[in-house]
């Protein structure tokens, strides 16, 4: 008889073999399923797959006791009806509570998003000074001007750059391939950082693909692109808790700030379902117009 652990293993397969699912998202439900797990050796429900209501309502106030923000919540229960979903087609089980189980109400709250004065103070912040000045002020700049994920910036090859005509291809989750256009900043600092810096950084390393790279040639990861946002919020006086996806919320809320419809935001940012990109609509516009301004990243 398959265990916890093998059903979870079973599932991650199912995701990235089956569903085609990008690798990130398929560490995200793994990681979420594991506190579950965790639930489920604490607290030992009479049996796991079939909890019944009241223990599913006990997890979720286990999510809650360790101080988790609604969002993330509601993320893990998404995680949780899939991985039910997935036992379902394999006959494991016939029905589950989880599926009466509704996600906690403020996923319908719009993300953290900064003002333009703040996202220029951000973009400003790297300095000549620094030791990867050139790269650090392109990377944010690409961040800013695409509205792309972390792991999609990382991911950029020379090949997915076409600056004379100011976009670039994005490879999005469930390798989608969408194009987004880059603002003038944006290929201005791409353009000066590929002839004048990145040559520098792979010298003696032949074919490498990769648009943002350390020394040696290496490609940059999400972990590495996170430290040099962090360390550049903090030289800006931002708030500490933003982070490479704040760029992300900040690029869709100015982008219908200034009027562009919620269905070129959803291909923008390469959401499959246009409920995600609503999340976005959640503030009067109005309201938003007051906090943005005129503000159009590609003409400041």
């Amino acid at each position: 008889m398959p265990s916890f652990v093998d059903d979870i293993a079973a599932f991650r397969n199912y995701l990235q073999a089956e569903r085609g699912m990008a690798a990130n998202t398929v560490l995200a439900y793994g990681r979420d399923l594991e506190r579950f797990g965790q639930w489920v050796e604490e607290d030992s429900p009479a049996d796991y797959l079939n909890p019944s209501l009241r223990e599913l309502g006990q997890y979720l106030s286990f999510l809650r006791d360790q101080e988790l923000a609604p969002p993330s919540i509601a993320r893990h229960l998404v995680a949780l009806k899939m991985f039910y979903r997935f036992l379902r087609l394999e006959e494991r089980v016939k029905q589950s509570a989880v599926e009466l189980l509704s996600s906690p109400s403020l996923w319908e709250r719009i993300p953290q998003v900064l003002n333009p004065e703040s996202v220029e103070k951000l973009l400003a912040a790297p300095e000549p000074s620094d030791r990867f000045y050139p790269r650090d002020r392109a990377l944010l700049e690409t961040l800013y001007a695409t509205g792309s994920r972390a792991s999609e910036v990382v991911s950029l090859k020379l090949q997915d750059l076409h600056l004379d005509s100011g976009f670039c291809k994005c490879l999005g989750k469930g390798n989608k391939q969408r194009v987004v256009p880059l603002g003038r900043p944006a290929i201005k600092a791409i353009q000066e950082y590929l002839s004048d810096f990145r040559p520098k950084l792979t010298r003696g390393v032949s074919d490498c693909p990769w648009v943002f790279v350390s020394r040696g040639g290496r490609a940059l990861t999400r972990e590495m692109l996170w430290i040099l946002v962090k360390k550049y919020v903090r030289r800006a006086g931002l708030n500490a808790k933003v982070s490479p996806h704040t760029l992300r919320h900040s690029f869709a809320t100015h982008l219908l700030a200034g009027g562009a419809d919620l269905r070129t935001v959803q291909e923008l940012l390469g959401h499959a379902n246009i409920r995600t990109t609503q999340h976005y609509t959640h503030v009067d516009r109005d309201r938003l117009k007051a906090i943005t301004g005129n503000f159009i990243h590609g003409d400041r």
